[in-house]
């Protein structure tokens, strides 16, 4: 049995997710401990009862213990330094969201992920749901027809303190990059443009732009529409969002937690110029674990089995384009293609 010596860098809340996972699998080791604030980085040590050194140099880490995989549990801007010197070590990296901290860099990980022919794979936790497998396999079925459009609202209120209420936009960058990936998993359509409006409303207590109204034309001809506020009082949705996709025999509803339902034509019923309509529900039937817990699981599977991740970068930079596109689109107020 292949085992995969692991180097956590970052020792934040998060990672404590990834380093418990890690800890109970019997084909992983964890080799180091990685973070800025050495203090953090003994913390974690103590919390898990590890052994393993605490570093505050991730090159000097590689270079002390013979990792061969990188958990990137840092912040946004530190996605590129720490994925890139892992790569160029001969590391696989999992690598929390977003990918990078601009486009430009999450390109050069991709080109760099390929060339090292190691496996870069991305944490998009929301794909790992029950529900939204269920979600996405009625979809696929055609059981609303032809897909015309896609509608998420995510209304929410978190108040995080740290990075995320001094970024400028803190929804579109650390946030919304799970519902445009949501949209291209349930839908297997990619962006092809976007116009967005990005604003920061009354009683926001984020520096940067918390709200915005995005308009994706899809690769399928569909139109995705996304309306999200990071700093809503009243009427939460789930952190899931609220889907609605609507198709050429029906509507599919998604509330994002429980499971998924559609009215569709019923046309056993006589065509007397009424519309006649029938439910369906949709069986919860997919078996694996799900969260942070079934992304990893697929990580680890892809890397054992020598194949590309769902998650791999080259598919997760689609949904990255689709967060610097919006960005784009709000500073220059023009549809952008992507």
């Amino acid at each position: 049995m292949k085992k995969h010596r692991i180097l956590v860098a970052g020792c934040g809340g998060m990672a404590r997710t990834w380093v418990d996972y890690a800890a109970r699998r019997e084909d992983a080791e964890i080799v180091g401990l990685v973070d800025i604030r050495e203090e953090s980085a003994r913390a974690m040590a103590e919390r898990f009862g590890l052994s393993a050194p605490v570093f505050t140099d991730l090159g000097r880490a590689l270079a002390s213990t013979e990792a061969n995989l990188v958990f990137d549990v840092t912040i946004p801007e530190s996605h590129r330094q720490v994925t890139a010197t892992a790569l160029e070590h001969g590391c696989s990296v999992f690598g929390e969201k977003p990918m990078a901290a601009s486009m430009a860099e999450a390109r050069e990980l991709t080109e760099l992920a390929q060339r090292s022919g190691r496996l870069y794979a991305v944490m998009q936790n929301r794909r790992y749901l029950k529900t939204i497998r269920a979600f996405r396999d009625m979809l696929a079925a055609g059981t609303i027809g032809a897909i015309g459009s896609i509608h998420a609202d995510f209304f929410l209120g978190p108040h995080f303190g740290g990075f995320r209420e001094l970024m400028d936009s803190p929804l579109i960058l650390d946030m919304a990059i799970h519902t445009f990936d949501q949209a291209r998993f349930i839908t297997g359509a990619d962006p092809v443009s976007v116009y967005c409006h990005e604003f920061n409303p009354p009683g926001s207590w984020y520096k940067g732009n918390a709200s915005a109204v995005c308009i994706f034309e899809m690769s399928d001809g569909s139109v995705f529409c996304y309306r999200g506020s990071w700093c809503a009082i009243g009427f939460p949705t789930s952190w899931e969002a609220a889907w609605r996709v609507t198709g050429s025999r029906g509507t599919a509803l998604w509330d994002g937690s429980g499971a998924p339902v559609c009215e569709v034509l019923d046309e056993s019923q006589p065509a007397d110029g009424k519309t006649a309509l029938r439910r369906v529900e949709t069986p919860l039937t997919w078996t694996g674990r799900e969260g942070h817990t079934g992304c990893l699981d697929e990580m680890f599977a892809a890397l054992n089995e020598g194949r590309p991740a769902e998650t791999v970068c080259t598919d997760n930079i689609k949904s990255m384009a689709m967060v610097f596109g919006a960005i784009e689109s709000a500073k220059t107020g023009q549809k952008v293609r992507l």
